[in-house]
């Protein structure tokens, strides 16, 4: 907090004026004042206008003063006279800062630059500023105000999302393109008949993913629960109850590290669909990315930016891709040859690592990686897999029907051929439980309840998880997903 302005703030209280009001009937916002002038010439009157938001820039001289204020759909001149204010008014000018928000009543006119401008009649404080923004120098390079941030630090404009917002419009649009994009599918969802609905993220025991979850204690029940790593087991739950296709946009936990890619917090699509299977699944993909392309396209900051989707996307195949990549088939190596292939690769801390750990850092270091344009991986080892059917027409093979679409080196999402057969899924998950007991903290245990609800009988079906904040890292060519959640979790301030 500001000494001077904390100064300013008991003159105004005590002068009888609220710092803090209550509202502001406004007619237009700055976009709708400026386009509304659009068409002045010359010394001609324009409406009437009640405009609020941020000052962010002021100069005076003598008895007039030009400012700007700012609100979230752009910013607009305002002119202030002492004889059109008065006296008093004029004075309590000097009480303000830039960063307080004001309302202003004027009449709209062209400055003899051609700037659109609003000619102050009134002027009141709705909210007074204790700390200024970080909004840096601005300076005018061919007729354009250009502002240099004084908010460049990446780890404090984190920290201080709300800061980082109101000084840079374009982290902005980044969150309108985020809200666009889950807008465009859940409409793309409901048109083919997908039943939007919400699953528990407090769960007794976690599962539907490969990932330590984080636990709470929940006290009048006395018992442990974890925080969802995925939401697929209640979502296919209500396969079997009769729903024929669901989905669930919603928040999923994984307790892991943080870096580029990663967030023990982020936004995950499920969605799941009866008489279905992995093949449907692609083309429902393919049709979901175009619709979040497009409706990221729809904001100016992306226009230029956001890939050219055409279906139907590559495809290769799990095994072949990373025997060419090793050189040696990967099926055949047993737990001791897949760890030193590892190190070998130079992969870190493997000696802990399962089989099908071992593999899947394999994978991501030699094929996924190197995938730039949209390339769906089909057909991954059952060690991968726990959840999804066997590969038709390949007994034996250890393979089952599941692809992962990549992207510029990043996973896009992961669907299967659900598993359904409560027999072999109990297998499956007992050697989970084994791997889990053994010290494999991301392995998962033995469902009960949702071994039951198979044995009821699940349909055929097919199943994708789409991760919100990597999808739109991609169709924005953001290289960080702090960059795309609105309040990444950080390390404490010391």
């Amino acid at each position: 907090m500001s000494d001077a302005r904390r100064e300013k703030l008991d003159a105004l209280i005590a002068a009888g004026v609220q710092p803090y009001a209550y509202g502001y009937d406004r007619t237009h916002t700055a976009a709708a004042a400026l386009e509304s002038g659009a068409a002045l010439q010359g010394d001609a009157h324009g409406d009437v206008v009640r405009v609020a938001g941020r000052l962010v820039s002021w100069r005076g001289a003598g008895k007039t003063a030009f400012a700007h204020v700012a609100d979230a759909t752009a910013r607009i001149q305002v002119y202030f006279r002492r004889d059109a204010l008065g006296d008093e008014a004029w004075e309590r000018l000097n009480w303000l800062d830039l960063s307080d928000i004001v309302g202003i009543q004027g009449e709209l006119f062209r400055t003899k630059t051609g700037e659109i401008t609003v000619r102050v009649q009134t002027i009141e404080l709705l909210a007074k500023s204790l700390r200024p923004l970080p909004y840096g120098k601005e300076e005018i390079v061919d007729g354009i105000a250009v502002r240099h941030s004084g908010f460049a630090d990446a780890e404090q404009r984190y920290r201080q999302r709300y800061a980082d917002l109101a000084v840079h419009p374009e982290v902005r649009e980044m969150f309108r393109a985020r809200a666009k994009t889950i807008t465009a599918i859940r409409r793309y969802l409901d048109e083919l008949e997908y039943v939007e609905v919400e699953t528990p993220i407090l769960q007794p025991l976690y599962g539907g993913a490969y990932a330590r979850p984080f636990t709470t204690h929940h006290n009048a029940l006395d018992t442990q629960l974890y925080l969802r790593i995925a939401d697929e087991l209640y979502l296919k739950r209500l396969i079997v109850g009769g729903f024929d296709r669901v989905y669930e946009i919603g928040h999923d936990f994984r307790n892991e590290g943080i870096d580029r890619t990663h967030n023990p917090e982020f936004t995950m699509l499920e969605f799941y669909e009866a008489y279905a299977d992995y093949g449907t699944i692609v083309g429902r993909v393919e049709g979901l990315l175009v619709s979040a392309a497009d409706a990221v396209r729809s904001v100016p900051a992306f226009a230029e930016v956001v890939p050219q989707l055409r279906p139907p996307f590559k495809r290769i195949e799990w095994v072949p891709s990373l025997d060419q990549a090793l050189g040696a088939s990967v099926m055949s190596m047993d737990h001791a040859a897949l760890r030193n292939t590892a190190r070998r690769v130079g992969i870190a801390d493997i000696d802990t690592m399962s089989r099908a750990k071992l593999m899947d850092e394999l994978f991501s270091e030699l094929v996924e990686s190197k995938i730039e344009e949209p390339t769906f991986v089909l057909d991954y080892p059952v060690e991968l897999s726990p959840l999804a059917k066997p590969k038709r027409g390949a007994p034996g093979s250890g393979l089952t029907e599941r692809f992962e679409l990549f992207a510029r080196g990043r996973e896009l999402a992961n669907a299967f051929s659900e598993l359904n057969d409560p027999i072999d899924q109990r297998q499956r998950l007992e050697v989970q439980a084994a791997m889990r007991a053994a010290g494999d903290e991301e392995a998962v245990g033995v469902d009960e309840d949702y071994l039951r609800a198979m044995e009821y009988g699940m349909p055929p079906t097919g199943g994708c998880g789409i991760g919100i904040d990597r999808l739109l890292m991609y169709l924005t060519n953001t290289h960080h997903i702090r960059d795309v959640i609105l309040f990444p979790l950080m390390r404490p301030e010391s």
